[in-house]
């Protein structure tokens, strides 16, 4: 789940963290109205789920009214990267003196959380990070959950931080440590923290992107999840509580386990297929869950055949043979679908398939080859 800067600068503020001042609004009058209370100079900043918008032209610096209604009237309803720009973030300029790079995310080839940080943070830091590797530092924590004292030390020898500065760094970093484990996290990132006068450290940038799998611990912040794209599938499919994503081929595929998934999309790319998307139903899925994936791609136009693949461990498959036998007897799909079922009750769920007029096969790759076949 991501969330938008200010929602995310929203929970670095509750934190401790210091942010602009700022206002979000979805309209130019309402932002006139923001930029007359803020004061200029001010920031237009668009709220959408990707990166690269100061490139873009998605970020702009107003000194005037006249500055900011234009700025407003260009950002609004532009698209960056495929996605519309529906709210923008304004907020009082900064006086910059310095801009710093400080991230922490999970090094899975470690098992652990690291914390990376730099002193030529902004706009360029992944060409900073390919170019001059040296002036990133990457410190990998050797307990996931602790944040030691010795690392926040070493973070500001790495940075070579004046005596004045140390201090209310050591807190900026242990605040979005902090945040980080609070909130699930899988990166909390603030990009460029800035140094502005009165030596006072900023979070001019935030990002923040929680574990879906997390989100049941979080209802407030579930409560204020927006949707990232602009696709109305993959809005169903994420209000359906479905790991989806579209793509551009016709032959829909559902798996358990993303690894599965992922696989059963390359078979089928293998037998000359083209998939239509990824849709993960869990380790654990029941009937209700299956019927809801199989709902999704029935309302996808492009999709003229479906490849099941499910591997029972926790999913039992009889339970998911009669998931797919009660829906497609409901609502017809009017395509083909293959399925492959072993594991856990496989040969109760194949059972269940002959009475069907669905396809029942044995292995991936006698069912990506089926699937391929038939949408021919």
């Amino acid at each position: 789940m991501k969330l938008h800067e200010y929602q995310a600068k929203e929970i670095l503020k509750a934190q401790g963290i210091p942010v602009p001042q700022g206002m979000v609004v979805d309209n130019p009058a309402d932002g006139l109205s923001a930029g007359e209370s803020l004061g200029f100079p001010l920031a237009i900043k668009a709220q959408i789920y990707a990166g690269g918008r100061g490139k873009a032209g998605a970020i702009r610096i107003v000194f005037n009214r006249e500055e900011l209604q234009k700025g407003l009237t260009e950002i609004l309803g532009m698209k960056v990267k495929g996605l519309r720009v529906k709210k923008v973030l304004i907020e009082k300029g900064l006086d910059i003196k310095g801009q710093f790079y400080l991230s922490i995310t999970v090094d899975r080839a470690r098992q652990s959380n690291v914390i990376m940080v730099s002193d030529a943070g902004g706009i360029d830091i992944e060409e900073t990070a390919k170019a001059h590797p040296e002036k990133i530092m990457k410190e990998v924590l050797k307990t996931p959950h602790i944040l030691e004292e010795g690392v926040v030390r070493k973070l500001i020898s790495f940075l070579r931080l004046p005596d004045d500065l140390c201090a209310p760094f050591a807190e900026i970093v242990r605040g979005l440590f902090a945040v980080y484990l609070k909130s699930d996290a899988q990166i909390a990132e603030i990009n460029p923290l800035i140094l502005a006068g009165g030596n006072l450290f900023i979070a001019c940038d935030a990002k923040i992107i929680i574990d879906d799998n997390a989100l049941f611990r979080h209802q407030d912040l579930k409560a204020i999840k927006e949707e990232s794209e602009d696709n109305e599938l993959e809005k169903e499919a994420h209000r359906r509580n479905l790991a989806y994503v579209k793509l551009s081929g016709n032959i829909g595929i559902i798996g358990n386990g993303a690894g599965l998934v992922m696989a059963t999309m390359d078979e089928v790319q293998r037998m000359g297929g083209r998939p239509a998307n990824f849709l993960d139903i869990g380790g654990g899925a029941k009937r209700e869950v299956v019927q809801n994936a199989l709902e999704v791609l029935a309302a996808d136009k492009e999709v003229a055949g479906i490849f099941i693949n499910i591997f029972g461990g926790i999913t039992r498959c009889d339970e998911v043979a009669r998931g797919i036998i009660q829906i497609t007897g409901e609502r017809p799909f009017g395509v083909p679908v293959v399925l492959r079922l072993t594991g856990t009750q496989c040969e109760e769920g194949r059972r269940l398939l002959e009475k069907s007029d669905l396809v029942s096969v044995e292995s991936m790759e006698e069912g990506a080859k089926k699937i391929v076949a038939l949408v021919r």
